[in-house]
């Protein structure tokens, strides 16, 4: 049985409404200098960005009164692309990598592990470092607690721990942030990349994965069954010419 009404179609999550498409009855209006002009009708609102001659948008659909601000919409969809491309470009520093250490790590394996951690805070990256209690080792947890403050001690010009080392169980866990830029050492490794050979491989990540979008949101219908007007249906025209056969 067909349905009665088409189904409902709900505006995209970045939709914005502008101008005659905004439904509420007051809103409160912010002018393009980020003065407050108070709250008013949707159509002394209208007439004001009309006088103005620019675009009455809403940016803030759950506020009550809605906000709204007058400002042209070319304009303000230009300022929002600037700080999406701003907010991607600092999502790097989201990325988490952890390093497990041991009560008895061999002095070896430590600074191994210390190089990792190094690359990970110059890359923006935060890092877990994680040590795991075993065995008799929870009767000495001073051993584990000494290793994760030198960890840190030697990690400190290029990162600083979100909160002291706590205990969990028997893993004791800390989160270490990134210094920003201007305040962290440079990378010992030679063979690291240089902050600008990061952005410029962060922004050719995401033109490939814009790239790959794009071509996935493109259907192409093969054009061999278009010229046959059969559009892939040929063996089903294959059994009907049998059967008039």
């Amino acid at each position: 049985m067909s349905r009665p009404f088409p189904p409902r179609q709900y505006p995209p999550r970045d939709f914005t409404r502008v101008n005659n498409k905004i439904r509420a009855r007051e809103v409160r209006v912010i002018g393009d200098n980020a003065e407050q002009l108070g709250v008013m009708t949707l159509n002394d609102a209208l007439a004001m960005a009309r006088q103005r001659g620019v675009d009455l948008v809403e940016i803030a659909a759950t506020a009550n009164p809605p906000v709204c601000r007058l400002v042209d919409f070319g304009k303000y969809r230009y300022e929002q692309s600037k700080k999406d491309k701003e907010t991607k470009k600092h999502q790097h520093a989201n990325k988490v990598k952890e390093i497990q250490l041991s009560a008895n790590i061999d002095p070896h394996d430590f600074g191994v592990k210390l190089s990792h951690a190094i690359d990970f805070l110059c890359e923006d990256m935060k890092v877990k470092v994680s040590l795991r209690f075993r065995g008799r080792e929870m009767a000495h947890q001073e051993f584990g607690f000494g290793q994760v403050q030198k960890f840190i001690k030697e990690v400190a010009p290029y990162g600083h721990p979100d909160a002291p080392p706590k205990l969990i169980g028997k893993g004791l866990n800390v989160m270490l942030s990134p210094l920003p830029r201007t305040k962290r050492a440079k990378n010992p490794n030679p063979n690291a990349r240089t902050y600008e050979e990061q952005d410029a491989a962060r922004a050719a990540e995401e033109k490939a994965a814009a790239k790959q979008a794009g071509k996935d949101d493109k259907r192409k219908i093969p054009t061999d069954a278009a010229e046959n007007g059969s559009f892939g249906q040929a063996p089903f025209e294959a059994l009907n010419a049998n059967g008039r056969k």
